[in-house]
């Protein structure tokens, strides 16, 4: 059955409004096109007793925040917005912790506890989110838990946070919230925009966050994002990982022999890591935490290889499927030659509905201009890779 924007709007007013009655509400807005869509919806139901809150919460890209609250708050939308500056209480909620999952629920933990203290204080009950339908199949299946997802999960937020929650959006995928949103007005440059998830940068600084590591990230992510949106394919983002390798790991000898041989290339002029972190992978529908691998092959003169991406991502498939602890394959783009503390990886796919994705052909000469660019802006980093795993077997974000 074909998606009628009108149609959906119409409806969900109807139930929100059913639903809210003259209660007060509360949204969290990211200002990425889930929460938007959701907010402007809720506003188009009940009026002036929507409270939109914007957490800032240190994960956001570069100057996000006020972008964001001014964009929204003027016409055409013209939703009442406060704005929470909270970057010391996520960052001392998120210190120490390395795991994925783990950084996933302290963030979620955080994210409800402020909005229950924020609802308290502002007479709300309810609290309307812009959970999507691809958020609740990954959390459900196993595979990575969205920080928006509570019910599904078997977790009351009236006895936990002390509101009920509304998700209007639950039943569509991307590309329908998108056509609900030009719809109702919401700006080109919310409707079009990436996405971006909740916790942010969060869960893309790989392994444990720190603040040097953090700014590193945000200056990456700014170069990225300017870059590929030139030609841009369906999400593409910048990631930050320790240089950090895995001690000892047996299969690396193996795994030149393999990748020189793709490359008809002698095994001494191709270069293989492990990194110490990993990152989240999906393997027959479920998580899996695996090891993330970076590859550099050379010429005869020391240049890397510009093999075309397509025989890159063969060569992934090929990996992969012999060494399946994987989740990641990363092939360098350029390095400075001197020992920093972090690498970029840029990750760009196109994808109908998040579910699975394809790596994007991007050509080598915008990648190289994106590495040259980073290594000006940002000094601890020697290295950018273009991630070219697919998903599955990877996730679309790190972690």
């Amino acid at each position: 059955m074909k998606f009628v924007p009108q149609k959906f709007v119409e409806k969900q007013t109807k139930e929100i409004g059913k639903m809210l009655g003259d209660h007060r509400a509360l949204v969290a807005v990211s200002g990425g096109v889930d929460s938007v869509t959701c907010a402007a919806l809720t506003h188009r139901a009940i009026g002036e007793n929507l409270l939109c809150v914007m957490l800032d919460d240190a994960f956001m890209r570069e100057g996000e925040p006020e972008r964001i609250a001014r964009l929204i708050s003027r016409p055409p939308l013209q939703l009442p917005i406060k704005t929470l500056n909270v970057q010391e209480r996520f960052l001392e909620a998120l210190e120490g912790h390395k795991d994925a999952e783990a950084k996933r629920k302290a963030f979620r933990e955080t994210f409800y506890n402020t909005l229950r203290e924020t609802a308290e204080e502002e007479g709300c009950q309810f609290l309307v989110q812009g959970t999507i339908a691809a958020d609740i199949v990954e959390t459900t299946r196993g595979v990575k838990t969205q920080h928006n997802v509570l019910a599904q999960m078997g977790i009351n937020p009236i006895e936990r946070f002390g509101f009920q929650v509304i998700e209007p959006l639950a039943s569509i995928y991307k590309g329908q919230v998108r056509k609900v949103a030009r719809y109702l007005g919401v700006p080109s440059e919310i409707s079009e925009r990436q996405p971006f998830p909740g916790p942010g940068l969060s869960v893309r600084t790989v392994g444990e966050i720190k603040a040097d590591k953090l700014e590193m990230l945000k200056k990456a992510t700014a170069i990225a994002e300017e870059e590929l949106a030139k030609n841009p394919p369906s999400q593409f983002f910048a990631v930050i990982i320790e240089n950090a390798e895995r001690p000892r790991y047996s299969k690396l000898e193996s795994l030149s022999k393999t990748i020189g041989d793709i490359f008809n290339v002698l095994s001494d002029y191709v270069f293989v890591k492990v990194f110490q972190d990993k990152a989240t992978g999906v393997k027959k529908g479920q998580r899996l935490y695996g090891d993330v691998l970076a590859i550099k092959a050379e010429d005869e003169n020391g240049h890397i290889l510009k093999t075309p991406i397509e025989n890159l991502v063969r060569l992934q498939d090929k990996i992969v499927e012999e060494n399946p602890s994987f989740a990641r394959v990363l092939y360098a783009i350029n390095e400075t030659g001197k020992r920093q503390t972090y690498s970029i990886v840029v990750r760009a796919v196109e994808t109908v509905d998040f579910l699975t994705a394809s790596v994007a052909e991007v050509s080598w000469t915008s990648l190289e201009k994106i590495a040259d660019r980073i290594f000006d802006s940002c000094p601890t980093v020697s290295s950018v890779y273009y991630d070219v795993t697919p998903k599955p077997p990877a996730t679309i974000e790190f972690e």
